[in-house]
């Protein structure tokens, strides 16, 4: 009975310790946003003698988005080859030099200061990596993996609306985005501190999910060239998606003033609230499914059901079934739930069904440069072949594009992982 009682109280501590661990992760990332994301909530529209084609906030976000996407060019080696050690240290070094480009910002006279946009990019695009990897490789990696995965989905919302609200009182929009940085510092340095305090995986997490290990240059090679064609076709898909999450992101204030809803702060983060939640709930329903082809093929489903819903739901705006807020709301859903598995738990799932000792952050890596790539390429397209089109127009074109070839690819993606052979799982130590 004593024995019980102890087992009982050293599970409730150790699920505390992850729940904790999940806050950590969720508010690490959700502070990071507030330096990465808060200067899309002005509009820069009045720039004098601003000199070129491409309109100055356009300029503005390429230049941070390919400093972005370097980064995680960086990262395919970086994330793939680090240990456990020090990484507090380096999110917390990484956010600053991202905050003193922010600071510089008003300081250096436009066309100049883009530079400074793509020298915040450049550090930022390293943390969901470090952040991650606190999280992986565990029986409860897709409970943690939603919580972190709800800090961006929400957190881009919030931060606009803080970062609105500054512009309200007063604070310059130049000044803005290192102001509202600022503000979310405290939550970074308690999240830091907490990350550093939850355990490592143990023997049963390595045993159901296969061990994490760094992955030098030949094992990347190797692992690309045995499952090269799969990831080709999810990655194409999650390119298309980034591409339109950042268009959604980037340009809300563009969309929702043209919807009848410009100048409401609140309605930056009133349509991404239930997003997080009903994602962050599908999300960690995967923790139920202990067969991990079984919930790989289960997030491949989640995938499909996203870009349908990202689809339809445009298909009924079209048509006047739906308002603009339950639009934005549904395609929001759709967008998060066909792009969220890929920055979390569809990797480490993939990882464990395949039975290879890897790491998921390499694999993230790989995508997630793919899809900054892809959505710099999508903003240019935008300007030069159809730069008198709305961004409304270009925006639900865009997604019913995105929701018919995401939706072929995963089928495809789906149809392999059926075919391949079940890996057998060791018996866990008593």
């Amino acid at each position: 009975m004593i024995g019980g009682d102890t087992a009982r109280r050293r599970a409730s501590a150790s699920g505390l310790t992850l729940f904790l661990g999940g806050l950590a992760a969720f508010g690490a990332y959700f502070a990071m946003y507030a330096f990465r994301k808060a200067f899309a909530a002005a509009t820069y529209a009045d720039i004098v003698g601003w000199p070129f084609a491409l309109d100055y906030k356009s300029a503005l976000l390429i230049a941070q988005v390919i400093g972005y996407a370097l980064s995680k060019l960086i990262g395919v080696r970086v994330i793939a080859e680090v240990g456990r050690s020090h990484r507090a240290r380096m999110i917390l070094s990484l956010i600053l030099a991202s905050w003193l480009a922010l600071l510089l910002f008003p300081l250096v006279p436009p066309p100049w200061n883009i530079a400074c946009l793509f020298l915040n990019g450049l550090p930022l695009g390293l943390i969901w990596g470090l952040v991650f990897s606190y999280i992986e490789g565990r029986r409860a990696t897709e409970l943690l993996g939603s919580m972190l995965c709800a800090s961006f989905i929400l957190s881009s919302g919030v931060v606009k609306s803080a970062a609105a609200l500054l512009l309200q009182a007063g604070v310059p929009e130049f000044w803005m985005p290192a102001a509202t940085g600022l503000a979310f510092t405290p939550l970074l340095l308690v999240s830091l501190w907490q990350l550093e305090r939850l355990p490592p995986p143990d023997a049963r997490d390595e045993a159901e999910r296969v061990a994490r290990v760094p992955m030098r240059a030949a094992d990347r090679a190797a692992f690309l060239r045995a499952h090269g064609a799969t990831l080709l076709l999810l990655i194409t898909g999650y390119v298309l998606l980034t591409a339109l999450r950042d268009v959604r992101d980037n340009f809300a204030a563009e969309l929702w003033a043209s919807l009848g809803h410009g100048g409401e702060p609140a309605m930056f983060s009133a349509s991404e609230i239930p997003v997080a939640l009903l994602v962050l709930a599908a999300l960690a329903l995967l923790m139920l499914v202990r067969d991990n082809r079984r919930a790989l093929l289960a997030m491949h489903g989640m995938i499909l059901s996203g870009a349908l819903l990202l689809g339809l739901s445009t298909l009924a705006f079209h048509a006047g079934l739906i308002g603009p807020i339950a639009w934005m709301t549904l395609t929001g859903t759709g967008l998060y739930l066909a792009y969220t598995p890929f920055n979390a738990m569809l990797f480490d799932r993939m990882i464990a069904a395949i039975g290879t000792a890897a790491n998921a952050g390499f694999l993230i890596y790989i995508a997630d440069a793919s899809g900054y790539m892809g959505s710099v390429a999508l903003l240019l397209i935008r300007h030069f072949e159809a730069p008198d089109m709305r961004w409304l127009h270009f925006f639900t074109l865009c997604s019913e594009a995105t929701a018919l070839i995401v939706a072929l690819f995963t089928i495809l993606s789906a149809l392999h992982f059926l075919r391949r052979p079940r890996r057998i799982r060791l018996p866990l130590a008593a």
